[in-house]
């Protein structure tokens, strides 16, 4: 048997497959797709190894839908066409139901080999199942995202790793021969990094490196059968979304020491640059914002600066705008803003535009009101003039609340000065 493990211990029914109970459980959302045959385009988003491509070929397996694979990595639009073609036929020809077409690693595919997609899941010629260790916000096109619903599937916690091992060691056709003893699992979870597979695949490695028929899974057994003694950093696994959030909370927290220690970390795990210059983009606005606006232009130019030139140089640009971030002054007052009247707007649905601040175009619009009353600041004192900008049913309502740093003081006293008789600050 040449299959690995991880191949021969695949899920072949939904109610073997691991975690994921807020999918594939009793309630599960992909559980009551199935049970009512109306499954969507999907997009699968999580690290590797956690069952991403499992669970695509059980909601085939499940629906009895065709099935048919691409990977981005080897696939061109000529590929993506030829599969179509042979999914149309053979639903006209055999079945009634969508074939599922499903492409791994999808955000590797260029814009071009998406937009190929499009009209086939517009016009249901296929399901689409993308599987994607990436944002699919930043990696699939707006057109593709917005035609298929992005389920997240959650890293593996430790006690489900330890399961996976324990279900080899017993039902295994071959593992389960072996008298095996799981003493210690530290070193076979940190080399796999949270990837189901290449935990597996390290286990059936050591397991077969022991002549004796008795194997006592030790970490220094582990170790020395495992060349690769440690892994600094698993850039699409589970160390990923720790660093990164370490990373992030660091800058949060004014820490320039750990910021650039974690920095570092991600640096000599080989991240992408755009990735980190992203999530400083991202902080700059929602962390520190108003406090100190300049962030923003300082994080902006850091990704423009590091997609130019790339590593090692951008190592020192990425530390220098890591360190004026993570000593700037902090304020999630913008983010907190944007939350509120987003809300605001979720629980007032579309409101009415006050007459006097309506765009007046045509001799129609004037006639019916439209701009009538308007004041136009410029023509006032300091370019002010307090006047209603509003809806009617949330008029006075504050939304930007100024947070307590220098400038936003300043801000505030500048609030209450021009708006003393609409606005409470």
């Amino acid at each position: 048997m040449n299959q690995p493990l991880a191949e021969r211990l695949r899920p072949q029914k939904l109610s073997d497959y691991l975690s994921q109970k807020h999918l594939v459980g009793e309630k599960g959302t992909i559980s009551q797709m199935i049970k009512r045959d109306l499954i969507p385009s999907i997009i699968l988003w999580g690290p590797p190894g956690i069952g991403k491509t499992t669970l695509a070929n059980l909601i085939s397996k499940e629906t009895k839908r065709s099935f048919f694979t691409l990977s981005a990595i080897s696939s061109g639009v000529k590929d993506v066409r030829e599969i179509i073609n042979k999914a149309k036929q053979k639903q006209g020809l055999f079945e009634q139901k969508n074939p599922i077409l499903f492409i791994d690693e999808i955000h590797r595919f260029s814009k071009s080999q998406q937009d190929s997609l499009l009209a086939a899941v517009e016009k249901g010629w296929i399901t689409l199942i993308g599987a994607t260790t990436e944002n699919p916000s930043f990696e699939v096109i707006p057109a593709l995202l917005s035609r298929c619903q992005v389920y997240t599937l959650n890293e593996f916690s430790k006690d489900d790793l330890v399961r996976l091992l324990k279900k080899a060691m017993t039902e295994d056709e071959l593992i389960s021969k072996r008298n095996i003893e799981l003493k210690e699992t530290t070193s076979l979870l940190r080399l796999s990094g949270g990837d189901a597979r290449k935990l597996l695949n390290i286990f059936e490695l050591v397991v077969n490196a022991v002549s004796e028929d008795s194997v006592v899974i030790t970490n220094d057994l582990v170790e020395s059968k495992i060349q690769q003694k440690t892994v600094r950093y698993d850039k699409t696994g589970e160390q990923h979304y720790d660093i990164i959030s370490a990373f992030i909370k660091s800058i949060r927290g004014s820490d320039p020491n750990a910021a650039v220690y974690w920095l570092a970390r991600m640096i000599e795990g080989g991240e992408d640059v755009k990735f980190i210059a992203r999530r400083l983009i991202i902080l700059a606005s929602e962390d520190i914002g108003i406090a100190n606006p300049t962030a923003l232009i300082m994080a902006n130019n850091t990704f423009q600066a590091v997609t130019t030139i790339g590593f090692p140089e951008a190592r020192i640009v990425l530390s220098q705008c890591v360190i004026y971030l993570a000593t700037s002054a902090k304020s999630n007052s913008a983010y907190e803003a944007i939350n509120t009247a987003q809300q605001i707007v979720k629980q007032t649905g579309d409101l009415q535009v006050p007459l006097s601040i309506r765009n007046a175009p045509t001799k129609l619009m004037k006639e019916l009101g439209y701009g009538e009353g308007y004041k136009y600041a410029h023509n006032y004192e300091n370019n002010f003039v307090q006047t209603e900008f509003l809806p009617e049913d949330i008029k006075n309502t504050v939304i930007y609340e100024p947070a307590n740093n220098i400038r936003e003081a300043q801000l505030r006293d500048f609030l209450k000065q021009r708006w003393t008789k609409k606005y409470n600050y």
